[in-house]
């Protein structure tokens, strides 16, 4: 696999890594077949890598993939990619922010579109969130993010990682953490230790909303303050205090209990009672 060093790539045409954009790129070979092998990539798979650093992990979706579209957003490395990459026919380049890519355009007719990233840390959480919320065609996203933001996703209620991130993924996706990454694994070498995470899309979301607006309204405001009960944290919903004892009593649930302690469709069936009574 000694095509695919990304340290004699970065020597080669000497470049310089941006802080600020989050560049850490992989440099474990293993790591990059087990992203490979854990998103299941095939020859009907439409790939989308967003960051793809000097483009290692891209030729090995290229291999696998009937076509891959990366989206890059510093242009020192448009012409690493275009000259390193400029071999396969089944590769599409986009300089672009990730955030700001129309996705529904990109995909177009694609059946089978799957996310694979090692995503800079600072725009994990608002890609992921673009990504499950705005009703794109994707069957899963492979990702390799911190390991905490990943531990947040993954977590099952009356764990302290549990909280609205791990609802608003869970709702949307399903999820597998599928491997650790040292910080080794990376130049120049994170603080932090990484994961590798998959999110399959679930045909569709884990529970029946009345509102989803409203549902992740009373999500946020349970957990903005986490030692509080549910009681004391849903004060601003529109509701009096009696209204509000009327929707945790036919919602079956106790106001005394606290944000973490409860799962998707108990928080469902919280939010849709709200809902009825607000109308």
């Amino acid at each position: 696999m000694e095509n695919y060093s990304t340290k004699e790539i970065v020597e080669k045409y000497g470049f310089k890594f941006t802080k600020s954009l989050g560049q850490n790129f992989l440099i474990d070979d293993t790591v990059l077949l087990d992203i490979v092998e854990g998103a299941e990539v095939d020859k009907d798979d439409f790939v989308i890598e967003i960051g793809p650093g000097v483009g290692t992990l891209t030729k090995v979706l290229l291999s696998r993939a009937k076509k891959v579209c990366a989206i890059e957003l510093d242009s020192k490395l448009i012409p690493i990619l275009q000259e390193e990459l400029k071999e396969h026919a089944n590769f599409q380049l986009i300089h672009k922010d990730a955030l700001k890519v129309d996705y529904k355009e990109l995909i177009g007719e694609e059946k089978s579109v799957k996310v694979v990233a090692n995503l800079p840390y600072y725009v994990t959480t608002p890609i992921i969130s673009k990504l499950i919320t705005e009703g794109y065609n994707f069957k899963s996203l492979t990702i390799m993010i911190q390991k905490e933001v990943a531990e947040r996703i993954a977590a099952k209620p009356c764990n302290k990682d549990y909280g609205a991130l791990s609802l608003l993924v869970q709702y949307y996706c399903n999820t597998k953490i599928l491997r650790k990454v040292k910080k080794e694994s990376f130049i120049p070498s994170p603080k932090v230790e990484s994961m590798v995470i998959r999110l399959d899309k679930l045909e569709k979301p884990k529970a029946f909303v009345e509102d989803e607006k409203l549902f992740f309204k009373v999500i946020r405001d349970s957990f903005s303050m986490r030692r509080k009960t549910l009681n004391n944290g849903l004060k601003n919903l529109g509701l009096n205090k009696e209204e509000l004892l009327e929707a945790f009593d036919k919602s079956g649930i106790d106001p005394k209990r606290r944000g973490e302690t409860l799962s998707i469709e108990e928080f469902a069936s919280l939010s849709n009672e709200i809902y009825r009574i607000n109308k």
